[in-house]
C-alpha cells in the first residue's frame, strides 16, 4: 500500500509494470483516473472530498464519479488554448478549470469500477509504468508491449501538450479529472472510452498518475414509432382522462376490454358508457388522484362489460396524475389489467377454505348435506339438491354401495337429503326432503356414479328428447323457472359411492364453465368426506347405544322392599356413548342390592366393559358378598381386564385399552331397615328422610376400580320407612359449571319432596340438572324404602337336640297355614326338617329358624359355624347325602350367606298366585 503522496510498498503482484485486474492501490489521495488526454467539452468539474494527503478542494462528497474533471488551471506563459513550450503531447483545449457539467462516466454510463475497468500507471513524462489485464483486453496490447513506452501512441486524437500539463497540475492539487477520449486499438481502430485520472502520487523517483478507462457504449434510444406501438399494442389497457374525467386517449387493449368503440368513448365519461363496471367508484378514485396528486395502484373490482355481457370479469386498475412542465395536474392516466383468471383461482381457494369451516360442523348425515346446499346458494348456484343412497341414511349393514362390490342396481334408490334455492320454498324441486328419488341427468344414468366424473351441461334444453322422455316433470320445471345450466357431481369418499349433488343456475345468467366444475368437485369432495365420517360415526354410535341399552336392565323391581324409578340418558353423539350403568339385584331374605357405576371412556369399548362389570356384580351379589368384599373382587377383575388390554397389540393401536371405573354398591334389608354401603371413587348417595331432610351419608370414598392395592370400607345406615335413597353418576351433578358440590346441592333441593311420584321426581331432576349438550352419560336410580311387617317375620330358637326337629317342623307348618299358604306346607316341612337336622348335626349353636313372607316364602336357619354345606349327588348305593339335593329340587333357589356371627342357610319357595 502507499499513501496519497508516498511510494508503493513493493512491486506490483505480477511483476514490474503489470497490475492484474485493476489499478495500483493509491490510498486516500489516489482514486481511479484515466489517460491524460481529454476530449473538448466533455470534462466535468467539482472538487474531491478533503482527506489525508488531499486538499480541501476535491470533488464534492458523494459524487457518483468519484471526482470532477474540469480542465487544469491556466499556467503563466501559456497562451489560452495553445500548448506550453516544450510539452511533448497535447489535446485540444477543454473548458476552463472548475467548469461544471456531468460526464457520462458519472452519469448515464455509471460509475467507473477500478476492479473491472482498464487501468494504467503513467508518469508525468507520458511513460507507461503499469498495465493491467483489463487494459490489455480493452486495447489488445500486452503489458510487455506497452510498459516503458510512450502513452502518446495509444491516443487516437491530436496532441495538446499544454492541456496535458494543465491536467497534471489539476491532479497535483489533489483533484481528479474525468472525460471522454479516443484511444487506438492494436488493430488500428479507434475506441471511445470514459477516462478518469487520479490525483498524482510518487512511484520511486517518478511522479505518476493512475488512469482508468471503460469503453463507451451506444445508448439505445426510443423512437416515436416504438412508443406508439408500445402504448397501442400493450396487453394492459391504458387511457388518459382530462380534468372533467372525459376520455382524451385510449389504446386498443382498453377498447377491447370494454367493448365500446374508441370513437364513442372520446369526449365521454366512464359512467356514461359502462355503468356496470363500478363507474362511480372508479371516477371517485380518479377525482382523489386529481385532488391529492397521489397515485392509486392495484384496485381490483368485478363487473360486466359490453365485450362479454354474459360473464363477469375481474380487473386490476391503477391511476396516476399527469403533470405539465410547471408541475400542474392536467389529467389522469389509468391502466387496466384483466385478472379474471387470478380472481377465479383466488375465489375458488377462498370458497374451498370457507366450506371447510361451514360444511361438516356436526356428525349428522342430513345436517351435513344441508350445510353443503346452504353454502353453495347463492354464491355458486341458484338451486342445489343433494340426493343420498338409501343405505347411507340407514344404520344397518355397511351403509353404502361399494364400487368394487359387484354390479350396481340399474337405477339406484336414493332419498332427497337437502334442498336450497334462491326462491323461497324451493318451487323448482320435484321431490322434497325425505322423498325417494332416482334423478341422474340424462343420458348419464348409472355411469355418473360408476365413473365418478362430474357432468357439466352448460345449456339445459328441456325440449331435448331424453329429458322429455325420462324426466318430463323436471323438463317442465326447467322451462317454468328458467333453469339454464347444470353441474352434477357424484359424492364419493374412501372408494364408496354416497350419492350425487346437483348445482343449477337460473337467475344468474352466467352459464357454468369448466372452472366452476373444479370448484363444484372440490366442494362435493369435502362434503362427501364429512358425510362419510358422519355415516360411520352414526353407525358406531347407534351400535354402542344399542349395546349399552341391551346390557342395562329392562325392568327394575325392588320387590316388597323398595319402590324403584330410574332414568338414563346417553351422552350427545359428539362425545359418544359412555359406560354408565345401574342395577337392582334381589337377594335372599327379602334384601335388595343396589349398584351404580361409571366406566372411564366412551364408545363401544366403554359399553362392552360396562356389560362385563354389570355381569360380574350380579354374580358376586348372588354369592351374598358384603359391599366391601364385592368391590374388592370387582377391583381385581378390572385389574385383570386392564392387563389383558395392555397385552393386546390391537387394543393399544386403537386406544381401546380399558383404564378404570367407579362404582357404588348398597344392600338394603327391609326387616332391619338398615342399608350397608361401600363405594369405589363414586359420588356418595343422597338420602331424603320422610320429613324432607336431605343428607349425603359420609361413606368412605375408596379408590376407583382398577388401581388396586387399597381396600374398601362398608358403612351401615338406618333408613326410616318411606325414605328416599338416590344413586347417580357424575354426569348428573357436574352441570355446565363442572362444580360437583353445587350439583349435589341442587340435586338435594330437587329431591326434597319424597312423597311425590317417584318416576316424576326422577325425570324432573334429570331435566333440571343435565346441561345441553350432554358431555357425559347420565344415570339416576331412585328408591323409596319399605319395611317388612312384623307379622310377616317369625323366628324360633332351636335347641341342639335331634328331638327338636319335630317341634320346628310343627311350628313352621302352623305358621305357613296361618299365612294362608297351605299349599306350601308339605314342601316347607321337608325344607325345615332337612336344614334344621343339618344344623343340629354339623353346626355350632346357637341355632335359629326364621320364616319370612314377602314376594316369596323364605326359610332361614342360622348358626355360629363358618362352614357351609355342599350339595352332593349321592350314588344309588348311598344311604344318605340326598337332603340338600331334595331341597334344591323343591325350592325356587337356595344358598348360604355369612354373617359376623356365623352363617345362614336359606331356601325360597314361590308363592302361588291366588285363584
Amino acid at each position: 500500500m502507499e499513501s496519497a503522496r508516498g511510494t508503493p510498498q513493493g512491486p506490483p503482484p505480477d511483476g514490474p509494470g503489470h497490475f492484474p485486474g485493476g489499478p495500483t492501490p493509491g490510498g486516500p489521495g489516489g482514486v481511479p483516473g484515466g489517460l491524460l488526454r481529454g476530449e473538448t467539452g466533455e470534462v466535468s468539474g467539482g472538487p474531491l472530498p478533503a482527506g489525508p494527503g488531499r486538499s480541501a478542494g476535491g470533488p464534492a462528497s458523494g459524487r457518483a464519479d468519484g471526482g470532477s474533471g474540469g480542465s487544469a488551471p491556466g499556467e503563466p506563459g501559456r497562451p489560452p488554448g495553445g500548448p506550453a513550450a516544450g510539452e511533448p503531447v497535447g489535446v485540444p483545449a477543454g473548458p476552463p478549470a472548475g467548469a461544471s457539467g456531468e460526464s457520462a462516466a458519472g452519469g448515464a454510463d455509471g460509475v467507473l469500477d477500478a476492479s473491472t475497468d482498464a487501468a494504467a500507471v503513467v508518469t508525468v513524462g507520458g511513460i507507461v509504468m503499469g498495465w493491467t489485464r483489463a487494459a490489455e483486453a480493452l486495447l489488445g496490447r500486452p503489458a510487455d508491449e506497452v510498459v516503458g513506452g510512450s502513452a502518446a501512441r495509444l491516443v487516437a486524437m491530436p496532441a495538446d501538450p499544454a492541456r496535458v500539463a494543465g491536467v497534471a497540475e489539476h491532479c497535483r492539487a489533489g483533484m481528479g479529472w474525468n472525460g471522454h477520449v479516443s484511444v487506438r486499438h492494436r488493430d488500428g481502430r479507434p475506441l471511445d472510452v470514459d477516462l478518469r485520472v487520479s490525483a498524482s502520487f510518487r512511484l520511486g523517483d517518478d511522479e505518476c498518475f493512475l488512469l482508468s478507462a471503460r469503453e463507451r457504449r451506444t445508448r439505445w434510444t426510443v423512437g416515436q414509432s416504438v412508443l406508439d406501438g408500445f402504448l397501442t399494442r400493450s396487453p394492459i389497457g391504458m387511457a388518459v382522462m382530462d380534468l372533467d374525467l372525459r376520455y382524451v386517449w385510449l389504446n386498443d387493449t382498453l377498447e377491447r376490454f370494454g367493448g365500446v368503440p374508441r370513437e364513442q368513448r372520446l369526449g365521454h365519461r366512464l359512467s356514461e358508457l359502462l355503468p356496470g363496471l363500478q363507474a362511480e367508484t372508479l371516477e371517485g378514485l380518479m377525482r382523489k388522484v386529481l385532488e391529492t396528486g397521489a397515485p392509486v395502484t392495484d384496485y381490483e373490482y368485478v363487473g360486466w362489460s359490453w365485450a362479454d355481457p354474459h360473464r363477469q370479469h375481474a380487473y386490476s386498475t391503477s391511476f396516476f396524475p399527469l403533470v405539465d412542465a410547471r408541475e400542474a395536474v392536467t389529467g389522469v392516466c389509468y391502466m387496466v389489467l384483466d385478472v379474471t383468471e387470478r380472481w377465479n383461482a383466488r375465489r375458488l381457494l377462498s370458497m374451498v377454505n370457507e366450506a371447510g369451516t361451514r360444511v361438516g360442523t356436526t356428525l349428522n348425515v342430513m345436517r351435513t348435506a344441508q350445510e353443503l346446499a346452504d353454502f353453495a346458494v347463492p354464491g355458486f348456484a341458484d338451486f342445489v339438491i343433494v340426493d343420498l343412497l338409501e343405505p347411507v341414511l340407514s344404520t344397518e349393514g355397511h351403509g353404502a354401495w361399494l364400487t368394487d362390490a359387484g354390479p350396481a342396481p340399474a337405477r339406484p334408490v336414493m332419498r332427497r337429503a337437502a334442498l336450497r334455492s334462491v326462491r323461497e320454498g324451493c318451487p323448482e324441486a320435484v321431490a322434497q326432503i325425505g322423498d325417494r328419488v332416482g334423478f341422474l341427468p340424462p343420458p348419464h344414468g348409472m355411469r355418473l356414479l360408476m365413473a365418478g366424473d362430474a357432468v357439466l351441461i352448460p345449456v339445459l334444453d328441456p325440449s331435448e328428447g331424453l329429458w322429455a322422455a325420462e324426466e318430463p316433470a323436471r323438463a317442465e320445471r326447467i322451462r317454468e323457472f328458467g333453469l339454464h345450466s347444470l353441474i352434477s357431481v357424484p359424492m364419493r369418499a374412501r372408494n364408496t359411492v354416497l350419492g350425487v349433488t346437483t348445482f343449477i343456475r337460473s337467475l344468474n345468467p352466467v352459464s357454468f364453465q369448466s372452472d366452476d366444475v373444479l370448484l363444484a368437485r372440490e366442494l362435493v369432495a369435502r362434503a362427501a368426506l364429512c358425510v362419510d365420517n358422519a355415516r360411520r360415526y352414526t353407525r358406531e354410535h347407534t351400535a354402542a347405544v344399542t349395546l349399552q341399552r341391551s346390557l342395562l336392565p329392562d325392568v327394575l323391581t325392588g320387590g316388597s322392599a323398595l319402590e324403584v324409578a330410574s332414568s338414563y340418558l346417553p351422552a350427545d353423539p359428539t362425545d359418544g356413548v359412555g359406560g354408565d350403568w345401574f342395577d337392582v339385584i334381589p337377594l335372599s331374605g327379602a334384601r335388595v342390592g343396589l349398584v351404580v357405576g361409571d366406566v372411564v371412556g366412551h364408545g363401544i369399548t366403554a359399553a362392552a366393559t360396562m356389560g362385563r362389570l354389570r355381569t360380574a356384580v350380579q354374580t358376586l351379589a348372588d354369592m351374598e358378598m358384603p359391599p366391601d368384599e364385592l368391590l374388592a373382587h370387582l377391583d381385581d377383575l378390572v385389574l385383570r381386564l386392564s392387563a389383558e388390554g395392555s397385552d393386546d397389540e390391537a387394543a393399544r393401536t386403537t386406544a381401546a385399552t380399558f383404564l378404570g371405573a367407579t362404582c357404588l354398591y348398597a344392600v338394603y334389608d327391609p326387616v332391619t331397615r338398615r342399608c350397608s354401603i361401600a363405594r369405589a371413587g363414586h359420588p356418595p348417595p343422597v338420602v331424603v328422610a320422610p320429613d324432607g331432610r336431605v343428607t349425603f351419608p359420609e361413606v368412605p370414598a375408596g379408590p376407583p376400580l382398577g388401581l388396586g392395592g387399597m381396600g374398601f370400607e362398608t358403612t351401615e345406615i338406618e333408613l326410616a320407612e318411606n325414605s328416599l335413597l338416590g344413586l347417580y353418576t357424575d354426569g348428573l351433578i357436574e352441570g355446565a359449571d363442572r362444580d360437583m358440590e353445587r350439583g349435589m346441592t341442587r340435586l338435594g333441593e330437587l329431591l326434597a319432596h319424597p312423597d311425590g311420584d317417584l318416576d316424576t321426581l326422577c325425570s324432573t331432576a334429570v331435566r333440571h340438572l343435565v346441561p345441553a349438550p350432554r358431555p357425559d352419560d347420565v344415570a339416576l336410580l331412585l328408591v323409596r324404602t319399605r319395611a317388612l311387617a312384623a307379622d310377616d317375620v317369625v323366628s324360633w330358637e332351636v335347641p341342639v337336640d335331634p328331638a327338636a326337629v319335630a317341634d320346628a317342623r310343627a311350628r313352621a307348618i302352623r305358621q305357613v297355614e296361618a299365612w294362608g299358604l297351605g299349599d306350601l306346607a308339605m314342601t316347607t316341612e321337608l325344607v325345615v326338617s332337612e336344614l334344621v337336622t343339618n344344623a343340629i348335626r354339623h353346626a355350632v349353636p346357637p341355632i335359629r329358624l326364621r320364616l319370612l313372607r314377602d314376594a316369596r316364602l323364605t326359610c332361614e336357619v342360622c348358626d355360629a359355624s363358618s362352614t357351609a354345606p355342599r350339595l352332593r349327588h349321592a350314588r344309588s348305593t348311598d344311604e344318605g347325602g340326598r337332603g340338600l339335593f331334595l331341597v334344591a329340587q323343591l325350592a325356587h333357589r337356595w344358598g348360604a350367606r355369612y354373617t359376623p356371627d356365623g352363617k345362614i342357610i336359606w331356601a325360597e319357595q314361590e308363592i302361588p298366585a291366588p285363584p
